[in-house]
């Protein structure tokens, strides 16, 4: 019986799990939930140690929870507001990260926290507690869930921090990091490194200060006086990164990412841009005019939708860019999709609309 990574389980294992998986009525990508068993029977295999044994239940268990909480909201649009648990109701920085909420919740998106206090607690009561969820952590001394988010049951408590970024990191299309300690700076320095790497698609990301407040300007100036200078960080690393003292330009900047721009896909080396509107032939031009450097050979084109992408009926109806796009220059990929927002073509920028139903 084999328990190589790859195998961890003979046959005669997985004709019960497919058996045990037909029986419990599984009938939608049955083929990953029996990839799941078998790593768990290839986990006991191994002789895993209980502890390791206790992270890896755990862990799927939260998975589950979370997955379950983000469910029926999975077409509504989201932001993550990061920010420190110990700011007061009475300081700006409260305030601004309540009226960014706000704005953003206006205009038909969900705020997700960390479901604490201080700027969490002032991101729910922004939002409201039917545009607000939750993704607490259990600590010895932290207070439980905010009462916005915990009134309305729209919470998950984690035990584990990687559980839990995942999950404030996942669903969302947009990020707001107000200041704060070691976790809100944790959460940003992993936003930003999902970015560089490609490992994430790209997301808007602000830095929002309170009026005249400075204390994004000093990253800003680590960054350029220690990091950029000793080569660790490129020099446009940081562009990708609004930072700003306005809550209009915050919720602008997160709106305004998807403008026009939609999602994207690769295949193999070649990239796929799906966009809102069908650009002209100038546009088109025009961004291969700018842009050709960050192509491993050939053009930005327009594409027809792919075999592929039929098949798994994804975003079919959009326009298509498709391009040979360098991948170690993924980390510049936002600067390609703001053009693409920039066009003439693109939808207008549409004002604050009643927020749209939750199911």
């Amino acid at each position: 019986m084999s328990t190589s990574s790859t195998n961890p389980v003979g046959g005669d294992v997985t004709d019960h799990i497919r058996a045990v998986i037909e029986e419990a009525g599984v009938a939608a990508n049955a083929d990953l939930v029996a990839r799941i068993l078998a790593t768990g029977v290839g986990l006991g295999l191994d002789a895993t140690d209980r502890l390791d044994l206790k992270i890896a239940s755990a862990a799927l268990t939260e998975m589950r929870s979370a997955f379950r909480l983000f469910a029926p909201y999975d077409d509504v649009p989201k932001v993550t507001i990061f920010g420190s648990a110990r700011t007061r109701a009475d300081d700006p920085l409260y305030r601004a990260a309540a009226a960014v909420a706000a704005a953003l919740a206006e205009q038909g998106w969900m705020v997700v926290t960390g479901a604490g206090p201080g700027i969490m607690q002032a991101a729910a009561e922004g939002a409201g507690p039917e545009r607000s969820l939750g993704v607490s952590i259990r600590l010895p001394f932290e207070e439980k869930p905010n009462a916005v988010i915990a009134e309305a049951d729209r919470v998950v408590a984690m035990k584990y921090f990687f559980t839990r970024k995942l999950m404030l990191v996942k669903e969302s299309r947009g990020f707001v990091c107000v200041p704060g300690g070691f976790g809100t700076l944790d959460e940003l320095f992993e936003l930003l490194t999902l970015q560089q790497t490609g490992k994430a698609e790209p997301t808007p990301i602000v830095l929002l200060d309170a009026p005249g407040g400075s204390f994004w300007q000093g990253l800003q100036r680590f960054a350029a006086e220690e990091l950029i200078p000793t080569g660790v960080i490129s020099p446009d690393d940081l562009d990708r990164v609004l930072v700003t003292d306005s809550v209009d330009a915050a919720a602008s900047e997160i709106t305004g990412f998807w403008r026009n721009y939609d999602s994207l896909r690769w295949f193999g080396s070649r990239l796929v841009l799906r966009l809102c509107a069908e650009p002209s032939d100038d546009e088109v031009a025009a961004l291969n005019d700018r842009f050709s450097t960050l192509l491993t050979g050939g053009r930005i084109e327009r594409a027809a939708v792919t075999e592929q992408e039929r098949r798994d009926d994804d975003r079919v109806d959009q326009p298509r860019l498709t391009m040979e796009f360098d991948r170690h220059r993924v980390g510049e990929l936002h600067q390609l999709i703001r053009a693409v927002n920039t066009f003439a073509s693109a939808p207008a920028a549409s004002p604050p609309e009643e927020p749209r139903a939750v199911r």
